[in-house]
């Protein structure tokens, strides 16, 4: 039954309506992950009128989780993540069922927590998870929202929808474990998460009162200390081998260098390696004094420079290899080395991240692969000379 006077802002809208709030009433989401993307996507979708929400966690809430994690509150440290977020949650719409499991997701529980849902919703903060899930929807035929958070930076897009293409189209093979941060040793500017967890949100809901959704096909990113958003296209890999079962992601989890085997769980949160963080976008972050600390001990890389012909001309760096706009990479493939580390830099920092993802999607190893954090502003701040 629609709550009117709750959800009249959501009825008054022309494209929404009683029959549209209904809709939400009748729907269900699951959401992996009651931590920084979780928090902010499970309120607004309780918020928003969801009839059904899941939430699936293993941890218990710790006090550094509550700089970005609003789903608790200091009281709240030491207890399960599950509990304390539907708590939170069913005070704020007691009409709401909240159902939980404290549980990590793995190949023998995935398909079985994973069915009988509408769309789920990756809150999660580690690659073999985020395969996993990948996986199960596309054995299940159900969309899901991803959603990363690294540094200052954040992703968004909409797999398996409506014969849109999955995770495995975007990133089909992972990097080696060891060339990702953790989220502990990364960082992440703690109103990030909220901004993308937000958006989560919002790409499930309109999908749920069948309202045209923005991003199947499309990686949004976010920049917040440019304040910049910017899409980057991609479509389904035909020639890919259709997902037959759940055994590349199990193979994953179980893989010792990836710290997420059942034998490194342990009981206590604090002891448990942090498992690493798919959310460095799939190429190394370097900074302009770690760049130029390592360029004078005898490093040697590719400079590529992926700003417009314009900027280039107005100022660039005197050591730079190619200059090409970050539209057209792709045009000179047959330029770019393959076995020497290449740094890509724009103007700040967001351009040469799309570049690098057209690079690791063209064939490149993600390894070689270094976006300079700050640009080519950030390299004249610290060392002017360089720039011509």
């Amino acid at each position: 039954m629609v709550d009117v006077a709750r959800h009249a802002r959501h009825i008054s809208l022309p494209n929404v309506g009683v029959e549209g709030q209904r809709k939400l009433n009748k729907a269900s989401v699951l959401v992996i992950g009651a931590g920084g993307l979780g928090s902010p996507a499970a309120l607004y979708l309780v918020a928003a009128g969801i009839g059904r929400l899941g939430l699936v966690d293993n941890d218990e809430v710790d006090l550094s989780n509550l700089q970005r994690q609003i789903l608790h509150t200091t009281d709240d440290v030491g207890l399960a993540k599950v509990a304390s977020a539907k708590a939170t949650l069913e005070a704020l719409d007691p009409n709401v069922k909240v159902e939980v499991f404290r549980q990590r997701l793995n190949p023998e529980n995935a398909m079985d927590i994973m069915t009988g849902w509408d769309i789920v919703i990756d809150g999660t903060d580690n690659l073999p998870t985020r395969y996993l899930i990948d996986d199960a929807c596309a054995l299940l035929g159900l969309p899901w929202v991803y959603g990363s958070v690294f540094r200052f930076e954040g992703q968004v897009s909409l797999f398996n929808h409506d014969g849109g293409p999955c995770y495995r189209d975007l990133f089909p093979e992972p990097p080696p474990p060891e060339a990702i941060p953790s989220c502990s040793e990364a960082g992440v500017f703690g109103v990030l998460p909220g901004v993308i967890g937000v958006l989560q949100a919002t790409e499930a809901i309109k999908f749920l009162l069948g309202l045209p959704v923005s991003l199947t096909g499309k990686l949004l990113l976010y920049d917040a200390q440019s304040m910049a958003f910017d899409t980057l296209m991609f479509e389904a890999n035909s020639e890919r081998e259709p997902v037959a079962d759940l055994s590349k992601a199990a193979a994953m989890l179980t893989e010792e260098a990836w710290c997420m085997a059942p034998s490194q769980v342990s009981s206590s949160p604090q002891e448990q390696k942090s498992a690493p963080s798919s959310d460095a976008i799939m190429f190394n972050h370097i900074s302009v004094p770690e760049f130029l600390e390592r360029r004078k001990n005898g490093w040697e890389p590719f400079i590529l420079d992926v700003r417009s012909d314009t900027e280039y001309a107005e100022a660039r760096a005197k050591s730079c290899d190619l200059q090409v706009p970050h539209t057209n990479v792709l045009s000179v493939l047959n330029s770019l080395p393959k076995k020497t580390d290449i740094v890509i830099h724009c103007k700040s920092g967001m351009r040469s991240q799309l570049a690098a993802i057209e690079l690791i999607q063209a064939g490149w190893v993600a390894e070689r692969l270094f976006n300079l954090d700050g640009g080519i502003m950030g390299w004249h701040a610290a060392a002017p000379g360089d720039i011509e």
